[in-house]
């Protein structure tokens, strides 16, 4: 059995946000994020049909919700749940360090 590690292969010079799938079947997806300054565009909402548990492994970031307009600070460690349907978007993530998530996604 191969292991592998989270924080292994992240590029220096990130100037897309990468979402890389660890994991997949049926109703249950484990994704890791990695982020640099970059956030959800401006007119977009994610309207997701499944559950996301989220958890910032490393670095700083912001979620807007869209129903209240409240804003979600989560620092390295802190992680949330995210009900299906519950309109969201990242509106900050650090830039002077890479953020790094981790995103599982079910029913």
């Amino acid at each position: 059995m191969k292991t592998q590690n989270i924080f292994s292969e992240i590029p220096d010079d990130l100037k897309d946000e990468i979402f890389q799938n660890l994991f997949e079947k049926e109703n249950l997806k484990i994704e890791r994020i990695i982020s640099n300054g970059q956030t959800t565009p401006e007119d977009f909402w994610y309207d997701q049909n499944q559950n996301e548990f989220v958890i910032l492994l490393k670095g700083k970031a912001k979620i807007l919700f869209e129903i209240d307009l409240e804003e979600v600070e989560l620092n390295t460690g802190d992680y949330i749940l995210i009900e299906a349907r519950k309109k969201h978007k990242v509106i900050f993530t650090s830039k002077n360090e890479t953020t790094i998530w981790l995103a599982v996604h079910f029913d």
